[in-house]
């Protein structure tokens, strides 16, 4: 299987370790993973911000980049819902429809199209607080939103459960924002900020020593908001252990 590896501008500015676990995950199944190295933005910052026809260049050049892959992966869920649901900037043609129709995210990919049924390499002998982002959690259907009471499943949890030594714990409002949300933490800054307190407060009432999530960007704000009240969480991405990662 030919995979193009689409690594999101956060995630190269900010968490290469991140795009490479991802790389290292996707090759240790014995998949050939090419990293396009003129890819830039998706787009996504500009659309949510309501620039969407500013989107058309960059949505172009994403489409030349991963044109002939068996699939597209990356390691966000935002990114990738943007690709899959909002990437209409340009005129939809087949080689557009194909790219987003093969373009996932990594726990969607490893869990519904490899999946996957062990990491032998791993071991993470830590308390964990599973974090799903919004989109990640209500568009890519990562997990059951406790608001729709309907029966639970959680595939990043289904991953995580096959990794050696680790224990999950839950805070009472699990799929509660973080505040994050893009630029709504610029714009709404003190709202945001609130929202992230209120939540690893949350993760470290329930015990939780690391967040992990599928989403950078959510741990990177929550990061922020952990150091600025004095919360003593760490925060990883699921990438990073389901690759081996021990601490």
């Amino acid at each position: 299987m030919r995979i193009g590896l689409f690594v999101p501008c956060y995630i190269d500015a900010f968490f290469p370790q991140v795009g490479i676990a991802t790389l290292e995950l996707l090759e240790r199944f014995g998949h050939e993973v090419v990293y396009p190295r003129d890819q830039t933005c998706c787009g996504q910052p500009m659309a949510n911000s309501g620039f969407n026809t500013d989107c058309a260049a960059t949505e172009a050049l994403f489409v030349r980049n991963f044109s002939g892959f068996d699939y597209v992966v990356g390691p966000s869920g935002s990114c990738v819902h943007h690709v899959r649901d909002n990437f209409d900037a340009i005129e939809q043609t087949a080689d557009v429809k194909e790219v987003r129709s093969r373009t996932y995210e990594l726990v969607e990919f490893l869990h519904d199209v490899l999946k996957v049924d062990a990491f032998p390499w791993a071991r993470f002998p830590h308390r964990v607080g599973l974090h799903n982002s919004c989109g990640t959690l209500r568009r890519l259907k990562h997990a059951t939103p406790s608001e729709l009471h309907e029966p639970f499943f959680s595939k990043p949890m289904d991953l995580l459960s096959r990794v050696d030594g680790i224990e999950f714990v839950k805070p009472a409002r699990p799929d509660e924002c973080c505040g994050f949300g893009g630029t709504f933490s610029v714009f709404e800054e003190v709202v945001s900020t609130k929202m992230g307190y209120d939540k690893v407060g949350d993760h470290a009432r329930a015990g939780a020593e690391y967040i992990v999530s599928a989403d950078s960007s959510c741990l990177m704000h929550q990061q922020g908001c952990a150091e600025r009240i004095g919360v003593p969480l760490k925060f990883i991405h699921i990438a990073e252990i389901l690759n081996g990662a021990s601490a």
